[in-house]
């Protein structure tokens, strides 16, 4: 046995940049604390310069974020919206709260992205969007996919809760939908405990986001001067994150680049460390296409089946390494099957995945001790 003492190593430690409790006492001080305060201009401006997105309108969450797509788009019972299967079930929820059926298309095998080569055939006459989901921040086959909404006439969403940092033949992800939400719970590279971002590409989208954001109101016009008096001109929710938050955020934004370092040195350590042992015992490991680069969001492997992945876990949580399985199919799910159906084939690629894949221990604070630790607990298991 290599490793010869046990230690802890968390699956996941949300990072704490240098100026955070600075930035949070200066926002406490400016006395404005809620929504759209010095803080949260400071954040958005970041996220639209590390984007490239026309504009970035700080959420509460991701989840909100794709709400307000929802809302955005005029999404009307009926109408359908075609999304992964393999994704947390806030990309479905968002468009099923409209009444809006979530079609769900199977993911390929090696990205575990959706697979762009099923997208079509789940289009039907009562289709308006596509949403999709950058796995692991890496980026779907997005010029194949832009031409499939192209040539159908439908929104392009992207769920870029992953994809923070990542691109695609040169182009930040986030930048190629109509829209693209962002998270920032605690468990991403950049994170403020809990929320989140909707980029707007679309110029003649931007006005009403930002009246959607503010409770269906013009006031972000009326404190700008632009109107006398606010009122209530469309549907809208409270999506704004408090400045506390923001100013958490703006730090996390300033030290993208250094927990970017961190990161991607963990993911290469892992792909490197554990090439041979997962050749040889029939483990797949991340698959990065060509053109694709990566933020490190997190490093998966793929087991042989469900009975190993789960002695895997196992194995790993007596030597005191944190792993993790990852999403459960939407497709056969309760909710699911009540508010949405599978895409004509049904999801079999996503129901093998679902079963198979475990996360390994990945965050910025992680040293380089807990990840040979971590890389030597792998080595020791042996598949059946």
């Amino acid at each position: 046995m290599s490793t010869t003492a046990v230690r802890t190593v968390p699956f996941s430690l949300p990072y704490v940049s240098e100026r955070e409790l600075d930035y949070v006492a200066e926002a406490v001080r400016n006395g404005r604390t809620s929504g759209d305060g010095p803080f949260t201009r400071r954040a958005a401006g970041l996220l639209a310069e590390l984007t490239g997105a026309r504009q970035a309108l700080l959420t509460t969450s991701c989840t909100h974020a794709l709400e307000m797509s929802a809302l955005l788009l005029g999404l009307r019972p009926g109408d359908e919206v075609i999304v992964p299967s393999f994704t947390f079930m806030s990309t479905a929820n968002a468009y099923a709260l409209r009444g809006a059926v979530p079609v769900f298309a199977d993911c390929r095998p090696d990205t575990l992205n959706i697979d762009e080569r099923l997208v079509e055939e789940a289009v039907t006459e009562r289709t308006r969007a596509i949403a999709v989901v950058h796995y692991a921040g890496v980026a779907c086959a997005m010029e194949e996919i832009g031409k499939l909404a192209d040539q159908y006439d439908l929104a392009l969403v992207e769920d870029n809760a992953h994809g923070l940092g990542g691109s695609y033949r040169g182009r930040p992800l986030g930048s190629f939908g109509v829209m693209a939400a962002q998270s920032f719970h605690e468990t991403k590279n950049v994170q403020c405990g809990e929320g989140g971002a909707l980029l707007v590409n679309d110029e003649e989208l931007a006005s009403r986001a930002e009246i959607i954001r503010e409770k269906g109101t013009d006031r972000s016009r009326f404190f700008r001067g632009q109107v006398d008096k606010y009122r209530w001109v469309d549907l809208g929710s409270s999506y704004l994150p408090s400045d506390l938050l923001a100013a958490q955020l703006t730090a996390q934004l300033e030290s993208f680049e250094v927990i970017q370092r961190r990161r991607l040195a963990v993911w290469r350590a892992y792909h490197e460390g554990l090439a041979g042992w997962a050749e040889s015992n029939g483990v797949h490991r991340p698959a990065v296409p060509d053109g694709c680069e990566h933020p490190a969001h997190l490093y998966y492997l793929l087991l042989p089946d469900l009975a190993t992945r789960q002695a895997f876990i196992g194995h790993l949580a007596a030597r005191g390494v944190g792993a993790a399985f990852h999403y459960q199919p939407l497709h056969n799910a309760p909710a699911g099957i009540r508010h949405g159906r599978p895409a004509p084939g049904g999801c079999p690629v996503t129901e093998r995945v679902a079963d198979r894949l475990v996360r390994l221990p990945l965050f910025a604070g992680l040293g380089e001790e807990d990840v040979a630790y971590v890389i030597d607990a792998v080595r020791e298991f042996e598949v059946r």
